[in-house]
């Protein structure tokens, strides 16, 4: 799969990432999309390990057929991790580890789901949504844990699988805590880029099935990151 040249990711600090954010903010686009045109989707997820002192990590991406939900193609990618961690800014850590399995992808998913936001951040680019304009597909964010932004806590969803409410900041929805199993958790949907919020429900629930919390291709992508993070350590260890 080709992905797009967007920006370089040598860059010098925060205040080049917060320039890169702002200029690709003004760009998102949370437009209606034909789901009836879906036939591939994709779940991306990154591990992360320690070892002498330095970061290393490890992208998975799992292409599933979105009709029957069967697993049709699964890249991956590892190595050293350059960027630092600074809240707000996981694009830029994880964004050239994701480049490198897409572009190994000889099938071109329809939509990304991720595990992590998307609209949901503090400057509406989350890692669904940076990732969005280097691989030119609607993207989806789904994230385990809530993010709080502005001191804005979320209202808890009807314990029924379907059921969701908005996450409004400052007027704006950002996202949606959604319950996709009975009694358990809620997850935290939310646009990454190329794709409405409606969709990206509909889209979600129609990938969730009763082993997991989480849509089936995100699911099987954290799987599939945990493997690779055992097997590098192990490999790592023994030399």
């Amino acid at each position: 799969m080709k992905t797009e040249n967007v920006h370089i990711f040598n860059l010098n600090g925060e205040d080049e990432f917060v320039q890169i954010q702002n200029k690709l903010k003004s760009k998102i686009d949370l437009c209606n999309i034909d789901e009836s045109k879906i036939r591939i989707c994709a779940g991306v997820d990154i591990a992360y390990w320690e070892d002498a002192g330095e970061t290393f990590g490890a992208c998975s991406i799992v292409v599933l057929d979105y009709n029957t939900t069967e697993v049709l193609e699964k890249v991956f990618s590892s190595g050293k991790i350059e960027v630092p961690y600074v809240a707000g800014f996981l694009a830029f850590r994880e964004l050239p580890l994701i480049i490198e399995a897409a572009e190994k992808l000889s099938l071109e998913p329809d939509v990304f789901l991720f595990d992590g936001n998307g609209y949901l951040h503090y400057n509406h680019m989350g890692i669904a949504t940076h990732s969005s304009f280097f691989l030119n597909k609607p993207t989806i964010g789904i994230a385990k844990s809530y993010l709080k932004i502005n001191r804005v806590e979320f209202k808890m969803p009807a314990n029924e699988v379907g059921a969701y409410t908005d996450i409004v900041i400052d007027g704006e929805i950002y996202g949606r805590a959604l319950r996709t199993q009975k009694n358990v958790k809620p997850i935290f949907l939310s646009c990454g880029n190329y794709i409405d919020l409606e969709s990206s429900y509909r889209i979600a629930m129609n990938l969730i099935n009763n082993k997991s919390k989480l849509p089936i291709p995100v699911r099987l992508a954290d799987l599939e990151t945990h493997i690779l993070r055992e097997r590098f350590k192990e490999e790592t260890a023994a030399q």
